[in-house]
């Protein structure tokens, strides 16, 4: 697994880390074509205003997408990069756990948004993960910080786990 701390300075660095995130899992995704073994699952850690919508937004535009992505707090999940049950390029399921409190309830939306996003060939971005019952196999982690606690402008931390990566 490789291991690394990130310092963001801002949402524009946020953002760029999210396209270096697709473009690791485009590659990781090309050299593992049919073998099952594409990380497809990014969990997404930190608390409110830690920039986890924010590093989305990067990874859809390194993936392509020119949709506007926005929190899917209230709506659950989102999803990208599909018109009409068909891919236009790479897709992105975004989902968001924070509002169910109960892991039975955060599993089974899991569960749904990961069989779509695998039959899309699609990147599932999950905030909150902390609401499941379990850790999915081979997910990347990303844990966004405040850089210094109680100050949004001093930047923010990343700590990156990439299991699967050489």
């Amino acid at each position: 697994m490789e291991s690394r701390n990130v310092f963001l300075a801002d949402a524009a660095a946020t953002q760029a880390l999210g396209r270096e995130l697709a473009e690791q899992w485009l590659t990781a995704a090309a050299a593992a074509q049919g073998t099952g073994a594409t990380p497809a699952i990014l969990l997404l850690e930190g608390d409110l205003g830690a920039g986890k919508t924010c590093l989305v937004q990067g990874i859809a535009e390194g993936l392509g997408i020119p949709e506007a992505i926005t929190s899917p707090t209230f709506a659950l999940a989102h999803h990208y990069g599909e018109t009409w049950g068909r891919r236009s390029g790479h897709a992105l399921v975004h989902l968001d756990l924070y509002r169910l409190e109960l892991p039975a309830a955060a599993d089974e939306l899991f569960a749904q948004e990961e069989e779509e996003a695998l039959a899309l060939g699609a990147l599932l971005a999950v905030e909150w993960p902390c609401r499941l019952s379990f850790r999915p196999e081979r997910a990347w982690r990303i844990k966004l910080s405040l850089a210094w606690s109680g100050d949004p402008a001093s930047g923010r931390l990343a700590l990156v786990d990439q299991p699967g990566l050489p």
